[in-house]
């Protein structure tokens, strides 16, 4: 019995390397094949590594991420002087009895150091409303910061610290756009406080809209909890990818959906807090329109070819499209060379213009395309017309 089972072990060994071989020996012949084929053009692709620890990312970056507190104050809803004369209940509460103290409301965020001169890249929605913003570094040290410049839009704030002859951990910013579905990341924040935390995941879409006129989201699986906003999205070369910024919440009845993230991608975040450090708000082109899909129903009904463009349902008086003859019902099929598939893109490609700048508009009126010449202007403030607009 014990030849037997030792046999047919050797059997087993003997024939797991020949198909190990003939396996081997067909991939070779696959790619010598695709190497020696005329006209085909065999492009080497190096496949990303799956880390065997995410601990030499997480070490090199934790000390850029930073924590972010914030203080707004409250003050009482019942001023001192106002008549509440007939009613007992607010009688007790007004006049001299009415209540003179603050209250204080607190949130909590994350942030990422941007360069030795103590700027500090965090989302708006963390510092908005702020009477007071406090930043500890990893080393525990606490500063005050000030506030730069702040967009709502994107969602990006830039605030400072006050830094004196003290060396900064910097963050090394990425390019996003070579960010691929399926690429490992890992998030570093502070999410109910929990200081420093890391979590992995991996890209899991790319170009997310989820309500803004400029979004171009990044979804990960990554745990991203409340805390965790502003805090960086990393790749494993350690590079920042994204600014964690919202999670789906409240989804058939969950109250958090899980692996569900998203992040502002870097290449957004660095042309946003370009303007930021230069102005203290974002410079955006503006044509001048209200805009809307061209959905097949409409394609049809304006005899397009195909569901394409912006559809211009409003003009906004004394812009920069009226003075330039746009009209309501007008498609805009292209922007400076650029198509126009969606809606959302008009925007989006007329906010990289600078203001004052020429822009050319493709459009289709009642059948016919039609070139209409243009000067941008800056995106007003505040926004008082409807929206979305271009």
């Amino acid at each position: 019995m014990q030849r037997f089972r030792s046999g047919h072990d050797i059997m087993l060994l003997v024939k797991l390397r020949l198909e190990r071989l003939w396996t081997g020996t067909i991939l070779a012949a696959v790619v010598l094949g695709s190497l020696l084929s005329p006209g085909v053009n065999v492009v080497a692709q190096v496949p990303q590594y799956i880390p065997y620890s995410f601990a030499d990312i997480a070490e090199k970056v934790q000390p850029c991420v930073v924590n972010i507190s914030t203080a707004q104050i409250i003050t009482p809803i019942i001023k001192p002087g106002q008549d509440f004369q007939g009613d007992e209940f607010f009688e007790r509460f007004s006049g001299e009895n009415a209540p003179t103290h603050r209250f204080q409301r607190r949130s909590l965020g994350s942030g990422v150091i941007l360069d030795q001169h103590g700027y500090i890249i965090t989302n708006n929605h963390v510092i908005e409303h702020a009477d007071q913003i406090k930043v500890k570094l990893s080393n525990e040290e606490e500063f005050e910061a000030e506030l730069i410049g702040r967009d709502v839009k994107t969602d990006i704030a830039l605030i400072k610290i006050p830094i004196e002859q003290q060396e900064l951990p910097v963050a090394n910013l990425g390019d996003s756009d070579s960010m691929r579905v399926g690429d490992w990341v890992i998030a570093v924040g502070n999410p109910y406080g929990l200081t420093h935390t890391v979590t992995a995941g991996i890209i899991s879409a790319k170009g997310r809209v989820i309500g803004g006129p400029y979004d171009e989201f990044l979804q990960t699986d990554a745990s991203i909890n409340p805390g965790n906003s502003g805090g960086p999205l990393i790749n494993i070369k350690g590079e920042i990818v994204g600014i964690n910024t919202a999670i789906f919440t409240n989804v058939q009845g969950n109250y958090m959906a899980q692996g569900i993230g998203f992040a502002i991608p870097s290449n957004l975040v660095l042309r946003i807090v370009h303007d930021l450090q230069l102005y203290g708000k974002v410079r955006r082109g503006w044509v001048g329109i209200v805009i809307q899909e061209v959905t097949p129903e409409i394609a049809d009904s304006l005899n397009l070819p195909d569901a394409r463009g912006a559809l211009v349902s409003n003009i906004i008086p004394g812009g920069p499209a009226e003075e330039a003859g746009v009209i309501r019902g007008d498609v805009v099929l292209s922007f400076n060379g650029i198509d126009i598939q969606h809606s959302i893109d008009l925007p989006k490609i007329a906010a990289e213009c600078e203001p004052g700048s020429s822009g050319t508009l493709i459009v289709n009126r009642d059948g016919e395309q039609m070139t209409i010449h243009l000067t941008l202007r800056e995106f007003p403030e505040p926004e008082s017309f409807p929206s979305p607009t271009e």
